[in-house]
């Protein structure tokens, strides 16, 4: 089963199993995979697999082996590391354009609203002190996002995993 998976700089495997992962490799474990707690972890979804990154260094990896299917990730007693891409400025852009469809529930300082359009790294400090300073109408805008819907909320998810599936397609890939 095709999934993504991210590792840290250092390319090592995570939980004291120091391999380091290479492209075109595929990594055996001996155990009973249970989610969360054994086993070679990956998500179906990228927008699921950010929330377990531990690193920058994204994986396009296929489970194998025993597998075990979860809500948001996978596990399997096999993963094989089929093309590998450092996604660090995607992942920026990413959140750039997430935090401009949200920009409108909040009163965002020019800065702020420029910075999320253009990524320009030279007001980036003026920014997230803008950002700062505003931050009680951040909370308001937190509060009024959380009382979406659900259906809403999962429709913005799917929207979110479309554009960032679609963005690492720009990424430099290395593949076995």
């Amino acid at each position: 089963m095709k999934a993504w998976h991210f590792v840290g700089e250092d390319k090592r495997l995570g939980y004291g199993d120091d391999r380091i992962v290479r492209v075109g490799r595929t990594y055996k474990v001996q155990c009973e995979p249970v989610l969360c707690e054994s086993g070679l972890h990956a998500s179906i979804r990228l927008i699921d697999a950010i929330k377990y990154a531990p690193g920058q260094i994204l994986c396009r990896v296929e489970v194998g082996g025993t597998i075990v299917k979860g809500y948001d990730k996978v596990v399997g007693t096999e993963r094989t590391v089929i093309a590998m891409a450092d996604v660090s400025d995607i992942l920026g852009e990413f959140a750039r354009k997430c935090a401009l469809d949200v920009v409108h529930l909040w009163n965002a300082p020019e800065v702020v609203v420029r910075y999320l359009k253009t990524g320009d790294e030279s007001i980036r400090s003026a920014a997230l002190d803008a950002a700062r300073d505003a931050a009680a109408a951040a909370g308001a805008a937190a509060v009024a996002a959380a009382v979406l819907a659900r259906t809403e909320r999962d429709a913005a998810r799917e929207k979110q995993n479309r554009r960032l599936t679609t963005m690492v397609k720009k990424a430099k890939w290395r593949k076995a």
